[in-house]
């Protein structure tokens, strides 16, 4: 029987799901190695800039561990934030089959890909894109250093086609590349549909949305690379230029750049804060808007997983040319894509957006599944057994 270890730095809330429904296999064991050694005594969130804890379970429905990480300025965002010596040793004690790595730019995790190649079969997991690339000299020692990372690589679990052009880019083989698209939980974000409607109407009346006003939201991390000020600064344009007096802009969500996104919208009542929101209450926020918009500038904006939220529950996004899903969920009808930075062409594709029919999510709900990534995974063991 394949015996799956994964390693990844820490719980997160759109992976512990399929974790589990990997582990619910018969025909697999599975195991999670988590190297960061973050607890729930340590969930301070740099960006959201406030201490964060989900309200759906993360450690759930699988096996998991967490390895001692002797760094000495542990966190996720340094190669040298995680050194994990005995992690080797735990995952060959556990006599894993298969290693599924998330991220090589940690110590401890390019060290287990480099000792397990050739051993056992190693699948990576990684959603970098070409989107920022600038040229230049140290794109081309990147591109080096790079493709010889991944030659320690069997097989590359990509998520959508900008990452796809990025593993090509640095070495990686057609044969190679598995389709494991980004995905969230689309059962939860639909299976109470009348409830959330409900909940919608409740959170509306709350911050005195009538009716029939229109709203463009945004949910996400007030910072630099997100660039909600983009947004805010379309908005005042396509309600100075088309009127729109039943818009209103809603922000969910917190981060460094909160108190002068306000500073900027002081005065206008068609401007709402709603502060951060936790997993539970997503599905009716969504649902009580008509555009989700994300204006990501970058760099490293790899995908935008409040796109898929978003398109769960129906509601057309606005997409910026900057994110990793703009390529593929950019074409879903009803979407629109616009020019990362511009705010005239935001406000042009805004205005579209309001106007246009509803989103066709049927096609978008069969491909980008938890269903998909754990059935790409079980190919994978399948043909390495």
């Amino acid at each position: 029987m394949p015996r799956l270890a994964i390693i990844t730095t820490h719980p997160i809330q759109y992976n512990a799901p399929w974790f589990a429904m990997l582990a619910r296999d018969p025909g697999l064991e599975l195991k999670v190695f988590y190297t960061w050694s973050q607890r729930q005594s340590d969930l301070y969130d740099q960006n959201f800039g406030k201490t964060i804890e989900w309200d759906i379970p993360l450690l759930e429905g699988y096996d998991s561990f967490f390895v001692e990480n002797t760094s000495k300025n542990p966190g996720n965002k340094a190669y040298r934030g995680i050194i994990c010596p005995s992690l080797i040793k735990e995952i060959v004690s556990w006599k894993a089959t298969h290693l599924l790595v998330f991220g090589w730019n940690f110590q401890a995790h390019l060290r287990a890909m480099r000792y397990f190649k050739g051993r056992i079969p190693v699948l990576f997991r990684g959603d970098s894109t070409l989107l920022d690339e600038r040229g230049g000299v140290k794109s081309i020692l990147r591109r080096i250093v790079l493709s010889r990372v991944y030659r320690h690589v069997d097989f590359a679990l990509y998520t959508g086609d900008s990452n796809h052009a990025y593993f090509r880019k640095h070495g990686i083989k057609s044969a190679q590349l598995i389709f494991a698209p980004h995905a969230i939980d689309n059962d939860r974000f639909i299976r109470e549909d009348a409830e959330y409607e409900k909940q919608a109407a409740a959170f509306r009346n709350e911050l005195n949305i009538k009716t029939d006003d229109k709203v463009i939201l945004f949910v996400g991390k007030f910072e630099a690379k997100k660039n909600p000020t983009l947004l805010l600064n379309a908005f005042k344009m396509l309600r100075a230029e088309k009127g729109h007096e039943t818009l209103k802009l809603l922000f969910v969500g917190s981060g460094e750049e909160e108190q002068d996104l306000k500073q900027q919208a002081a005065g206008m009542d068609s401007v709402l804060f709603a502060g951060f929101q936790n997993q539970s209450q997503l599905p009716s926020i969504y649902r009580s808007a008509d555009v989700l918009c994300l204006p990501s500038g970058g760099p490293g904006e790899t995908w935008g997983l409040v796109v898929n939220e978003a398109m769960a529950c129906g509601v057309k996004c606005l997409i910026s040319d900057k994110a990793g899903c703009a390529a593929n969920l950019g074409a879903s009808e009803g979407n629109e894509v616009f020019r990362s930075g511009d705010s005239k062409d935001l406000a042009e594709k805004l205005d579209k957006a309001l106007s246009s029919s509803k989103l066709d999510n049927a096609e978008f709900l069969s491909i980008y599944s938890f269903d998909h990534i754990c059935d790409s995974i079980k190919g994978i063991l399948a043909l390495n057994e």
